[in-house]
């Protein structure tokens, strides 16, 4: 009767580890990636929005000094969202579930608030013919509340997840959103 019952619990258990890493809409951190595209597609958008300036008013200071301006926001956002990805995953692996969550909306706001730095920063560097309150022609795809919901969901998903596993499978899980493939790009590579 007992070896029955480990068999069941074992079963369970395996059970429990494979719907947390397959089915979890996290497992994957999809999220993060969209977020870096959507960010990282901004920088060539403002960079051609100010070189056609330039090239219109003859002036090529516009183009050199907003170039400058946009790689300082840029940097600015780089490492907050590189901090935020370390910071949840951290929230997750040190805290218990309720403490967790509280923790991953304190930085979920604060990418929040960056974002909408950086994007009030390119809207207002890319509105038409300069003038504050005119539509701009630059269409991004850039919407702070959006990503950093979106963000938000894949970390609270990844923390239920997490609850699941146990020791270094937990680690390991918590330890892709800090790999190499989810930093932004330098801004020097994307502004050529």
């Amino acid at each position: 009767m007992k070896r029955y019952n480990l068999l069941i619990v074992l079963l369970l258990l395996a059970f429990n580890v494979a719907t947390a890493q397959k089915n979890s809409p996290a497992a994957d951190f999809s999220a993060i990636g969209e977020a870096k595209t959507k960010i990282e597609n901004t920088v060539p958008l403002v960079l051609e929005h100010l070189k056609n300036i330039a090239d219109k008013e003859g002036d090529s200071s516009i183009y050199t000094n907003g170039k400058t301006a946009l790689g300082k926001e840029y940097a600015i956002l780089q490492s907050e969202f590189w901090l935020y990805n370390g910071n949840m995953s951290n929230c997750i692996m040190n805290n218990s579930s309720k403490k967790a969550k509280k923790c991953m909306q304190y930085h979920t706001q604060y990418l929040r608030n960056t974002f909408i730095n950086y994007n009030n920063y390119i809207t207002y560097v890319t509105k038409k013919n300069g003038y504050i309150g005119v539509d701009s022609d630059v269409k991004k795809d850039f919407t702070p509340s959006e990503i950093t919901k979106k963000l938000g969901d894949a970390y609270y998903a990844a923390s239920d997840a997490a609850q699941r596993m146990k020791g270094t499978q937990k680690k390991e899980f918590l330890d892709q959103p800090k790999s190499d493939d989810y930093k932004l790009r330098p801004y020097a590579e994307l502004a050529k």
